[in-house]
C-alpha cells in the first residue's frame, strides 16, 4: 500500500501537467481501490492493469500463473505505451515495465533491488531524500517536464462511506485509529503497548478503534484489544472502508506501514513509530505528524523478524504524550477546548 501511495503525488502532478496523456497503473488487485472506485472511475488514471503478484509468488510454476502473466503482457502491449516508469524499483516491477513493450523504460539508477536497473533504458540518478519526491524526479525525467509532488485525491466509495457513517454514528469524541500491524517484525511496536495506549487515550476522552483484517482471524489486533481492557473496539475494514474511516479520524497511530501513509495522504494527523526504516525517506509526507524514533535504531531494510531494539525502546507514555499534543493542536484549530 505504501509504495502505491508514495507514487500517487507524482502521478497527480503528471496528470495536471499533461491532462491529455493516457496514464495507466499496473497494480496488485488488493491495492486497486487506492486508484479507482467501485465503478472503475478515477481522477488519477485512465486505466488499471491488475497484477496478480501474490498468486505468482505462491504458485510460481502453476498453469494459472503462466496464464496470468501472459494475459497481463497482452493487455499491456495492446495499449502500445510509449513510456513505462518503474516507481517501485524491484526486479518484479522492472520486469513488468519491460513487459509493456514501451520504447522507454525509466527507473532509478539505484533501485531498491539492484538487478532491476539492468532492465531500464533510462536510469535516473534521483537526488531527493523522500520517496515521494524521488517518484516525482523519475516522472519528471520520463516526460522531460519539471514536476513537483501534489496531493492526489483518493476515490470515494459510497458503500464504504455508509458503513463508516453507521460505525461512527454515536461518536461525539475524537476518533483515534490504531494500526498495529507491520510489513515485518522489526517494524512492529508491541501489541500490548498499543493496548496500554488505548487505555490512556480512552482516559483522555477518545474513542479508540483498532484496524483489523476483514479476512479471518487477526492475532495482533486480538492482542491489542485484550490488552486494552475493552477501551478499544475492533474495526475490521476492507481497503475502501479503511479510506472512509481514516477520513473521519482525528488521529492515526501506526508504524511505517500502509495505514500510516494512507492517513498522511488524507491529511489526517499521525503519530508515526519508526525503527529500522528512515523517516527522512519513508516518513509521513506533508502531514501533521509526530515522528518517534529512538537513537538506537539504525536504518536496515532487510525484513528481519525480530523486533527492532530502538522501536521497542519507545514507551507508551511517549506515544500518549505525542498523541495528546496533536489532538490539542487539532482541537484548537477547530476552536474547541481539549
Amino acid at each position: 500500500m505504501g509504495d502505491v501511495l508514495h507514487g500517487m503525488p507524482a502521478v497527480a502532478a503528471l496528470r495536471a501537467a499533461l491532462p491529455q496523456a493516457h496514464i495507466a497503473w499496473a497494480v496488485e488487485p488488493r491495492w486497486a481501490p487506492l486508484l479507482v472506485d467501485a465503478h472503475g472511475t478515477s481522477a488519477l488514471v485512465d486505466a488499471v492493469h491488475l497484477v496478480e503478484a501474490k498468486m505468482w509468488s505462491q504458485r510460481p510454476f502453476s498453469l494459472a500463473t503462466m496464464r496470468s502473466v501472459r494475459a497481463l503482457r497482452q493487455a499491456l502491449r495492446r495499449e502500445q505505451y510509449d513510456i513505462a516508469i518503474d516507481l517501485q524499483g524491484t526486479l518484479r516491477s522492472a520486469v513488468i515495465a519491460r513487459m509493456s513493450g514501451a520504447r522507454q523504460v525509466i527507473g532509478s539508477a539505484y533501485p531498491r533491488e539492484g538487478p532491476a536497473r539492468l532492465l531500464y533504458t533510462t536510469r535516473v540518478a534521483v537526488e531527493a531524500r523522500h520517496v515521494v519526491d524521488q517518484a516525482a524526479e523519475l516522472v519528471s525525467a520520463a516526460v522531460d517536464v519539471p514536476l513537483h509532488a501534489v496531493a492526489a485525491r483518493l476515490p470515494v466509495d459510497a458503500a464504504a462511506e455508509g458503513w463508516c457513517d453507521a460505525l461512527l454514528s454515536d461518536a461525539a469524541t475524537p476518533v483515534v485509529v490504531l494500526a498495529p500491524t507491520a510489513g515485518w517484525g522489526a517494524k512492529a511496536w508491541p501489541a500490548e503497548r498499543y493496548g496500554d495506549l488505548a487505555r490512556g487515550l480512552y482516559a483522555h476522552g477518545c474513542r479508540v478503534l483498532v484496524n483489523a483484517s476483514p479476512h479471518g482471524p487477526d492475532p495482533i489486533a486480538d492482542r491489542v484489544l485484550a490488552a486494552s481492557g475493552e477501551t478499544a473496539v475492533r474495526a475490521a475494514c476492507t481497503l475502501p472502508q479503511l479510506i472512509a474511516l481514516l477520513r473521519r479520524a482525528s488521529l492515526v497511530i501506526a508504524g511505517d506501514t500502509g495505514p500510516l501513509h494512507l492517513a498522511a495522504a488524507l491529511n489526517v494527523p499521525v503519530v508515526a513509530l519508526f525503527g529500522p526504516t528512515d523517516p527522512v525517506r519513508n516518513g509521513p509526507y506533508d502531514a501533521s505528524a509526530a515522528v518517534l524514533r529512538h537513537p538506537v535504531s539504525r536504518t536496515d531494510h532487510h525484513r528481519h523478524a525480530m523486533p527492532d531494539a530502538g522501536l521497542q525502546a519507545i514507551t507508551t507514555a511517549e506515544v500518549l504524550h505525542a498523541a495528546v499534543d496533536l489532538l490539542k493542536v487539532q482541537r484548537s484549530r477547530e476552536g474547541q477546548a481539549y
